[in-house]
C-alpha cells in the first residue's frame, strides 16, 4: 500500500513492538493491547481503504483514531511508572503525532470531497497504473 499514513502506522507498530515485547515484568495481558491497539490502527486504514466506500473508509479512519488514542493512553501510563525510558516515549509520541495528524488530514480530506459531491462514493485507483 502507498498510503504515506498507512506506511508511518507500520513503522509505529515496529517502534513499539521493539520496546515493549522486551519490557521484563510487564503483565501479558498489556503488553498484548498496546500491541494489538498499535496494529489496530494500520489494519483499520487498510481495512477501510478495500471497502472501497468512502462512507466505510471515513468510519475505519475513526477506529484507527481511537486506537491511536488507546495505544498513547498506555503508553503514558507505563512512562508514569518508569516501565518505559523518556527516550523511548519522546521517538513514540513524534511518530504518533505524526500519524495521528495524518489520519486526521486524511478524513477530512475524505469529507470535503465526499461533501462537495465531486467525488464518486466509491474509492478507485486510476486505471493507467495497470495499463
Amino acid at each position: 500500500m502507498k498510503l504515506d499514513v498507512w506506511q508511518k502506522s507500520i513503522q509505529l507498530f515496529k517502534v513499539v513492538y521493539s520496546e515493549i515485547n522486551f519490557i521484563q515484568g510487564l503483565n501479558y495481558k498489556l503488553k498484548a493491547q498496546i500491541l494489538g491497539a498499535t496494529q489496530s490502527i494500520s489494519s483499520n486504514i487498510a481495512e477501510g481503504y478495500c471497502r472501497k466506500s468512502i462512507k466505510e473508509y471515513i468510519r475505519f479512519l475513526d477506529i484507527a483514531l481511537g486506537s491511536s488514542g488507546e495505544v498513547m493512553t498506555r503508553l503514558i501510563g507505563l512512562k508514569s511508572v518508569n516501565k518505559i525510558s523518556p527516550q523511548f516515549f519522546e521517538e513514540f509520541d513524534n511518530l504518533h503525532y505524526e500519524v495521528e495528524n495524518k489520519l486526521i488530514a486524511l478524513k477530512k480530506s475524505l469529507q470535503m470531497k465526499q461533501e462537495s459531491g465531486n467525488w464518486d462514493t466509491i474509492i478507485r485507483e486510476p486505471s493507467d497504473d495497470y495499463g
